[in-house]
């Protein structure tokens, strides 16, 4: 079986003229719910992998999350094919990871991870709002070969989720 949690990074601040895209940072809002998600999740989970977009948004959010998670901020692996991504590109990043890893996390961006997630989900979530976590089980035992037929959507969670 394969796990993979799809993240969105949190919130990030508002784009101003001087600041490149990849540069932007995370709002003081989107680090306390990078906080508050790496909180739930410490109580379930500890990935055997991360990958993240090398964008400075989803950096934070992934090293803030290893934090929490007790993993290794050196070991987080930074990818540029996951800024400005199709879902096609995404899944080409999760196909790569060699199958020893049993359960994975992946840090990007919209509009690819809400569209890969309803691919597997088929359709069945709304946009994944800032920090949000898709959590997708596959009965398969090779990255390679997750499909909609063997994958399933086990969880969605978000920071206002419970409020």
């Amino acid at each position: 079986m394969k796990t993979l949690y799809l993240v969105r990074h949190a919130e990030a601040s508002a784009q101003s003229l001087s600041r490149a895209d990849l540069s932007r940072q995370l709002s003081q809002h989107g680090e306390e719910e990078a906080s508050l998600m790496g909180q739930r999740l410490s109580q379930r989970l500890k990935p055997e992998m991360m990958i993240s977009s090398h964008a400075q948004r989803a950096k934070t959010t992934a090293k803030i999350l290893a934090s929490l998670l007790t993993y290794r901020e050196a070991d987080i692996l930074f990818e540029e094919r996951i800024y400005e991504a199709e879902p096609d590109d995404l899944l080409s990043v999760i196909n790569a990871v060699d199958n020893k890893i049993a359960c994975l996390m992946l840090v990007g961006h919209n509009p690819a991870l809400t569209q890969l997630v309803k691919t597997f989900a088929q359709g069945d979530i709304p946009n994944m709002p800032p920090c949000s976590i898709a959590v997708l089980q596959s009965t398969t035992g090779a990255w390679h070969d997750l499909t909609c037929g063997n994958t399933e959507l086990l969880d969605f969670d978000y920071p206002k989720k419970n409020e």
